[in-house]
């Protein structure tokens, strides 16, 4: 399956999506290609959405490749099977994780500017991306967010390798997993996008901004 852009992915999700549109759940959207997706959701299903704040912590001379990965609440997510393949020591790992949490410090003053919080204490909350590699980065949310005590927890994307879907759908805080493609050949997420260019801070805040 092929999409033409995040947006385009988006409006096919949020068809997938529709019948969670009663319980008027909470979209979260992964800065920054899954708050592209997710406005588009959250618009097609009328319902309230917000930024998840987490970092992806990147190997050694593959910025590309994630060892883990770290959430606004300074939880880090190590993929030990990944980081048993690439040499990391921990003050690389350290340093790391310092670096990504202050860029989710300068997210968070710069979003918070024009979007404020929503908790998803109680509510339904779906956890959306623009497509999972090795799911370190949505694991690190769906932890962040389950400490928040949702009603439900849901992981929603585009893509997605077996595997990965695998690992999240074993998760004892995701009550369910919806993936529009679950491809066994998957070299990365841009290969099923047409236009997959990097989402910019800027371009979040406008899509923040017309939310508001």
């Amino acid at each position: 399956m092929m999409f033409r852009d995040r947006a385009e992915a988006g409006q096919r999700l949020a068809a997938a999506l529709q019948r969670f549109a009663a319980d008027h759940p909470l979209i979260l959207g992964l800065p920054r290609g899954g708050v592209v997706v997710g406005a588009e959701v959250a618009q097609a299903l009328r319902c309230d959405w917000d930024v998840l704040l987490v970092k992806k912590l990147r190997a050694p001379g593959d910025p590309e490749l994630a060892l883990g990965a770290i959430c606004e609440q300074g939880r880090a997510f190590i993929n030990e099977e990944v980081r048993g393949l690439i040499p990391a020591p921990q003050e690389y790992m350290d340093h790391e994780i310092q670096e990504r949490l202050a860029e989710i410090a300068e997210q968070r003053r710069v979003y918070r500017e024009v979007k404020t919080y929503i908790s998803p204490t109680n509510r339904v909350a779906i956890l959306i991306d623009d497509g999972l590699a090795t799911g370190a980065t949505m694991i690190a949310a769906v932890q962040a967010t389950a400490l928040l005590k949702p009603r439900r927890l849901i992981v929603a994307v585009p893509v997605g390798p077996p595997d990965t879907l695998g690992k999240l759908e074993g998760m004892p805080q995701v009550d369910e997993v919806v993936c529009l493609d679950t491809p066994s050949w998957f070299q990365g997420v841009g290969q099923f996008y047409e236009d997959f260019r990097q989402v910019s801070d800027e371009e979040v805040v406008r899509i923040l901004e017309s939310a508001h």
